[in-house]
Order: structure tokens, then sequence, then C-alpha cells
């Protein structure tokens, strides 16, 4: 089975689809206020949370929403632009599963994708439209080439589709 850079290397199609699943921790929710400055109550005090009709903090929706650039950056997308729907909370410890499809390419390599963020319960918290551009033949040559080399700068290497 390819990896996520392997079938970039190769090329990408309308229909492709990519899937991650992660668990957000409190360690998460704290380095992401850090890096954003987002330090709206909600994410972080349950009186706050409760008051907004949350069982507890949530997830920073761009955190929980972070999955479909994750995707992204595995592929070699490069974004143009990201329209998110914020559907319902991500809760510390809930595993979310994204998948991102590929629904439109244009011969300059424009491409537009569609992604969804699922609780393990089959809810939608996240829907999202986006559009970018994908790897054109001079950049699959330089992933082929990192990935030759070990694709040393990957945080991911050996994330699977």
């Amino acid at each position: 089975m390819l990896t996520f850079r392997e079938k970039a290397a190769l090329g990408l199609e309308i229909g492709d689809s990519f899937k991650t699943s992660r668990t957000f921790t409190n360690e998460d929710l704290v380095r992401f206020a850090q890096v954003s400055r987002d330090y709206n109550p909600v994410h972080f005090d349950d009186r706050f949370a409760k008051a907004r009709n949350f069982a507890a903090p949530i997830c920073h929706g761009l955190l929980a929403a972070s999955l479909v650039t994750e995707l992204g950056g595995q592929i070699g997308w490069l974004a143009s632009s990201m329209n998110f729907r914020f559907k319902g909370p991500v809760y510390v410890g809930e595993k979310v599963t994204c998948t991102f499809e590929i629904t439109e390419i244009d011969r300059n390599g424009r491409a537009k994708a569609s992604a969804t963020i699922v609780k393990q319960d089959g809810s939608t918290v996240i829907e999202a439209e986006i559009g970018g551009i994908v790897p054109g033949d001079k950049e699959r040559k330089v992933l082929r080439d990192m990935l030759s080399e070990g694709d040393p700068t990957n945080g991911l290497t050996g994330a699977h589709p």
C-alpha cells in the first residue's frame, strides 16, 4: 500500500481519497493556544464551557480542522482556500477521523477537495471545501527524490492511506 507521499509523487487524480484519525489531548489544546493565542475560556474552563451548553471544554475548531491540513500537507497540496462548517464539538480524548477527497483537478493543477471530520459514533463535526494546487511534474520529481532520501523532513513518515 502506498503512503500518502508516494501516491502524490506518482500523481493525484480526481477521486483520490485520504484518511487520518487523531485523539486530541489537553497538551494539544495548550500547545495550540500558545501558537494561535486563542485562549477562549470555552477551551479551558469547565464553567464557561457549560455556560455555552457544552459538557466540558472543547477543542479549538481549527485544531480539529488541522486534520485537513495534515492530509493536504502529506500530499503536497498548496491550499488557496478553505471553507469550514463547524457542526459539533470535539472534546479532549475523543477520536476523530478526517476523510479528504479530491473532487476536481484542472489541466493547470488547480484542484478542489471535500473533507469531513467525524467522531467514532459517526456524527459529523466538521465539513470543509478546500481549493488548492496539486503537485505538478517538477514537484512530483522532488517528492520522489525526498522519498528516496527517506523523506527526512516529514514528521509523519510511514503514514498510510
